[in-house]
């Protein structure tokens, strides 16, 4: 069986996935970090493939993320935002990705508003597609990031204890990240204000706190989501100011807690509302981390999903540029 086989043509979410398709793409991560720390950062695995990013919604970290694992995997990679595009004139979402295609490329790494729009984009074109955030959906590869940084730090993820602070009605990371920890073994917990929390919460099999501090007394790790101000119309908090008060993490409610925790954040912050400074810049803090592990995670996506066999990623990680 191939590497893409095992995966599948897509990467969509983690809901579907199975334990041993997550650890396929953590390990195979693995030797991927090496290559950005070398003077030349760039391996000729994906040379002659052809990669478009097609976002329908404002993202710099996420797309210049796929960017970088793209061109260090030497494929050719092509951005299309919907402002200023076809889309923007009344062109459809498959009309789109059908005229990409018409142009043999190889994948398609795709960002909307509307949830299921990346499924709906996989069974209408024979392209490998990459979600890379559908509505309030998923966002699998920051989950994938997320569990690799808390595996470098805890070297394991079963019995791991890991609480998601804040929106999670908005929130397609936490989706990710509680479909794929709950997978790998892990506990998960949530914590914010029922206002911010799905009706169906229970459903997802979590442990629900309603005071921060009860959080901290749990967990392990702290993944901490910053508030969707642009999804919200009003109403889900009294303000920013209360939010910090009841909700935020800060160093004087961490310096309470039973151990030492460590503190994730997808990005970008809201400093001050979500997370204090002080926290965010702190020393059990591996935001920066994610940000790293999170280039690795999406080259051993890209590098499955085109064949690669995952046993052969630490011999194509030493191929070199040419």
């Amino acid at each position: 069986m191939t590497a893409s086989e095992s995966l599948g043509k897509d990467l969509l979410g983690l809901e579907h996935l199975s334990s041993d398709q997550i650890r396929l793409i953590l390990d195979t991560a693995e030797p991927f970090k090496e290559i950005s720390e070398r003077a030349i950062k760039k391996v000729p695995t994906l040379r002659g493939s052809t990669i478009v990013n097609l976002f329908f919604e404002a993202s710099t970290r996420t797309r210049i993320s796929f960017e970088f694992a793209e061109k260090r995997l030497s494929a050719d990679s092509v951005n299309v935002a919907s402002t200023g595009s076809s889309v923007s004139k009344g062109e459809t979402l498959v009309d789109t990705a059908r005229n990409l295609e018409a142009m043999r490329i190889d994948m398609v790494v795709i960002r909307h508003g509307a949830s299921g729009a990346a499924q709906f984009l996989a069974e209408r074109i024979e392209s490998n597609v990459i979600n890379a955030g559908d509505g309030t959906h998923e966002h699998p590869t920051q989950g994938l990031l997320d569990m690799l940084t808390l595996r470098d730090r805890f070297k394991r993820l079963a019995g791991l204890r890991v609480c998601i602070c804040g929106d999670v009605l908005h929130s397609r990371v936490a989706r990710s990240n509680i479909w794929g920890l709950q997978k790998m073994g892990a506990e998960v917990a949530v914590c914010g204000p029922r206002s911010l929390l799905p009706n169906a919460i229970a459903e997802f099999g979590v442990t629900v706190f309603e005071r921060i501090e009860d959080a901290i007394q749990w967990a392990d790790a702290l993944n901490i989501l910053r508030l969707q101000l642009e999804r919200m119309q009003g109403g889900y908090i009294p303000s920013l100011r209360e939010y910090n008060r009841v909700f935020g993490v800060s160093r004087e409610r961490l310096e309470r807690a039973p151990k030492d925790i460590l503190i994730l954040h997808p990005g970008p912050m809201n400093r001050g509302v979500e997370i204090d400074s002080d926290v965010a810049d702190g020393p059990h803090s591996v935001i920066l981390n994610q940000v790293t592990n999170g280039v690795a995670v999406r080259m051993a996506v890209l590098y499955l999903l085109a064949g690669g066999r995952p046993e052969l990623a630490e011999a194509a990680k030493g191929g070199g540029a040419r």
